[in-house]
Formats: C-alpha cells, structure tokens, sequence
C-alpha cells in the first residue's frame, strides 16, 4: 500500500478490501520479522538511547503513513533480544515455534473472550479438551481439571488462594469467599524450599497472611528441598500450633533446574494435613521426554500443579494452566454474574470457564498448544526436550575442564550455574561476575544471567533454544572466559 496508511481498513470482515489489507498488513510483519537478522542477540543500546526513538505524539491527528510505521516497527525489532540467538542463554524465555505464531495469529483475529461460552464457544470445548489431556499427562483421576492462565506466578497464586480458603473451610468451617480472613488466618503457614519461586512470598503477601507466613525450608547439595529438614519445620509448626496450610515442591527451579523429592514430599505433606503444590512451571516439560519423565516421578500425587507452556513447549508468550486433582476445589472461587454465567447455565450444562478463572476477559491461548501439539507429535517434542538438557550437560563438562571457571551444580534440566574465577586475589569475584554479564549485554556479544547463591555473585545459562549446536555452546562459555580475562586486565593494569 504505498503512499498511503498501512491500515487501510481498519477491521477484519468479509469484504475484500479488508481481507486484501489483513493480508498486507501481516505480510509486512513477517518479512519485518524475518529480514531482521543480526549478528548480534542484541542490540546493546542503554536505556537511554532506546527512549530516544519513541519520543513525539503517541495518537497523532491524522495517523501516520506506511513508511513511519514501518521505520518505527523496525526500531522495536532491531532493539529486541532475539531469542533465537545462540548466546542468547539468560532466562526461561523461549523463542516460539512457527506453528504456535500461526495460531497467535488466528487467535488474535478471532479474538474470542473465553469467560462465556457465548463469546468463545468453539475455544471454550478445545480449552477444555487440552485440560483433559494434561490431567491425564498428570496422572490425575477423572476428577481432576484445570485452567489456561497468564503464567507460573498467576498459577501459584490460584494454587495457594484454593489452599488458604480450602484450609479454613475444613479447620474453622470458615467460608472466606463470603466473611473474609478469621484471626485464625495468622496461624497459617507455607512451606517451600530456600530456592523455591519469590512468587510463594508475592501470593502469601497478596493473600492477605503476610511473607512471614512462608517457611524456607534448606536444600541439599543438589538444591533439592531436604525431607529431613522439611519434617523438622512441620514438626516445628506441631509444637508451635500453627497450621502447615500448604507444601510448595518446586519441579525445575529458576536458577537450577533442580527438582524436589515429589513423592517423598507428597506423603510428608499428605500427613501433615497440608495441601501439596507442585510449582512445575519449567520442569513439567519432562512429562513428555521418554528419557527423563521419571525425575518427575510423584507429581501424580499433588493437589495442584504449574505448568507453563511458553517455556520447554516453545509458546509465546503467554499460555500456561493450573491444573487440580479434584475440579471441585475450583468452588472456592466460583461466582456468578446474570449477565455472563448465570446458574441457570449450571443446570443446561453450559460451561463458561470464568467460574475456575481469576481472570473475565482471557485470551484463546489453548489453541497454539493445540496447534503444536498437532504439528510437533510426541517424539519430536520430547527430543526437543532432551536437546536443551544435553546443552546445559555439554557446558557444565567444558566448565569442569575450565580453572577459569567453577561450577555451582550439575544441571538437572537447562540451567548452568558457574563463576568466572578472577586469578588475582586482588580483583573482587563477586564485582567482576557482575560487571562480566553487564559488559557481555551491553557490548551485544551475549544475553546470559545472573543470581546470587550463598552470598556468591553467579552467572547463568539456561538454554532454551534446541536448535543451539554444542560448537555454538562452547562458544559461548569462550565469549565469557574472553570477557573475564579482558576485565581482569583492565582492573589489575
């Protein structure tokens, strides 16, 4: 459409002006997307200099022309991180799979609401066709069910409010829905390991029992929770007479991949009187890896469970679901609106999923795991899968042969924890570590991590991307030892 507005028509029906300009429209953004290839994972321009290019009228009088939209689009693409990058190796960011930015598309033309059936019908019966075969995956009975939500930390969140309302029903015959928290609330505790999610503290906090309510329970070696430490703290709360509300097992931790004891932790939690959660937002990948599902063994027995699927399912960003044992859970935050879900649905056995939601509006988000699902089949996934732990398994090798470098842990699924080792005792490791990841970012030569761990400044892989060679990982892990030698220099000359 040259010369002219690049949206020319401004809505998607039937006519063939606005067809022909939906066409145009998404063309230009795949072959924006596609010809912006670069060398580099990103740009390295500062927070500064990116305000630079949005400056001026964001709603101008009379919308701007093709060419300035286009030039503008291409600023935010040329200043992204592009996930597709080999040393592009920081977070559980995953670049999505083709397939899943087909259905992206089509779930955001259709736009459907997936509050009522009215608004979403088709997307209503597909969504709950995925939450049938997750629970199944799970191992959960015919009872079970779930909900596709914005991701982890929303799913912990559900997690622990069914908890909370659930804990109080059974102990106090307390219906929280209604009158609120009782004074009894204060004695309520949850339990997770010292690596667990922040999102634990951000849910207890938002669910009105404070952060103090969270018991950090001490890992092992491996970063795994300890069960002897855990019986210690439900122990601890017998003597004290307060309430174990909720266990939280972590299946792959943020910084290590490290999965908890889940069986062992399942029955401790089960006699305690606790809810078991299951954080499985990174590992529950595994499920579908022939070759490592067995380290998910005992997660069949939780109440609840996180999975994301814009992680090791290669989703954009967002799709992820709660998944419970027993549905009927879901009634602590049911409510009905005449207009939306009146009860009189309940009876017709017309299903709106806003009734097991926080959410009202909700994205289709189903659709692209569908759609993937379909298109990758089982074994490609799960091969998919295995890829990015070979990945963190090659890096952690070259990093044990390295005296530059010491490795915090033997990865479990994709993350690698490691230490550039400064040779002078005179340059501070923990100072140089960070200002190695900085350098690394700002110079556009790598996008890695960062944590701490046990007062150490760390650096992190996690590795997302399965279509990273081991030659372009030990690349990497050379990027960064050349970085460190490059800022000991400067530091001791």
């Amino acid at each position: 459409m040259p010369g002219g507005h690049l949206f020319e028509a401004e809505f998607l029906t039937n006519s063939a002006e606005s067809q022909d300009a939906y066409r145009a429209v998404m063309q230009h953004a795949v072959d924006l997307l596609c010809k912006h290839v670069t060398a580099r994972p990103y740009s390295g321009k500062t927070p500064a200099e990116l305000a630079e290019f949005f400056q001026g009228e964001v709603l101008t009088e009379g919308g701007l022309g093709a060419d300035a939209i286009r030039e503008r689009l291409h600023s935010v693409v040329a200043n992204s991180v592009m996930l597709t990058h080999p040393n592009t190796a920081a977070h559980l960011h995953c670049p999505p799979l083709i397939a899943a930015l087909a259905a992206e598309a089509v779930i955001s033309a259709l736009n459907q609401s997936m509050d009522s059936f009215d608004q979403a019908p088709a997307a209503t019966m597909l969504e709950e066709r995925m939450v049938d075969w997750l629970k199944r995956e799970l191992g959960f009975p015919g009872v079970g069910g779930g909900i596709f939500t914005a991701g982890g930390t929303q799913s912990n969140y559900m997690a622990l409010l069914l908890a909370r309302d659930g804990c109080l029903e059974q102990r106090w015959q307390w219906n929280a829905q209604t009158r609120g928290l009782p004074n009894e609330a204060r004695r309520l505790r949850i339990l997770c390991s010292d690596v667990s999610h922040f999102t634990v503290e951000k849910s207890a906090a938002q669910l009105g029992l404070g952060t103090d309510s969270v018991i950090r329970v001490a890992t092992d070696a491996g970063f795994r929770m300890n069960a002897d430490a855990l019986g210690a703290a439900l122990e601890e709360l017998r003597r004290r007479d307060l309430v174990p509300m909720t266990v939280v097992a972590t299946a792959g931790t943020t910084d290590f991949g490290s999965i908890d004891p889940l069986a062992e932790i399942a029955v401790m939690a089960r006699e305690a009187g606790a809810w078991f959660h299951v954080d499985a937002a990174y590992g529950s990948a595994l499920l579908f890896s022939a070759k490592h599902r067995s380290l998910l063994h005992g997660i069949d027995l939780a109440d609840s469970v996180s999975m994301d699927f814009h992680k090791l399912f290669w989703q954009p960003i967002s799709c992820a679901a709660l998944l419970l044992r027993d549905a009927k859970n879901f009634r602590h935050i049911e409510l009905h609106a005449d207009y939306l879900n009146p009860e009189l649905h309940d009876e017709l056995g017309i299903p709106n999923l806003v009734t097991r939601s926080l959410a009202t509006t909700r994205r289709f988000d189903a659709l692209k795991l569908w759609v993937s699902s379909q298109s990758l089949g089982r074994k490609r996934l799960g091969e998919m899968i295995d890829a990015t732990l070979d990945l963190a398994a090659h890096a952690a090798e070259i990093m044990r042969k390295d005296s530059r470098l010491e490795l915090i842990h033997q990865p479990t699924i994709g993350c690698v924890v490691f230490r550039y080792q400064p040779a002078s005792p005179e340059v501070g490791a923990n100072a140089l570590n960070a200002r190695l990841r900085q350098s690394l970012f700002e110079k556009g030569i790598a996008v890695i991590g960062h944590t701490v761990v046990r007062g150490q400044q760390c650096l992190k892989f996690t590795f997302m991307n399965p279509m990273v060679t081991k030659q372009q990982v030990e690349e990497l892990v050379h990027a960064v030892t050349d970085c460190g030698e490059r800022l000991e220099q400067s530091i001791t000359t």
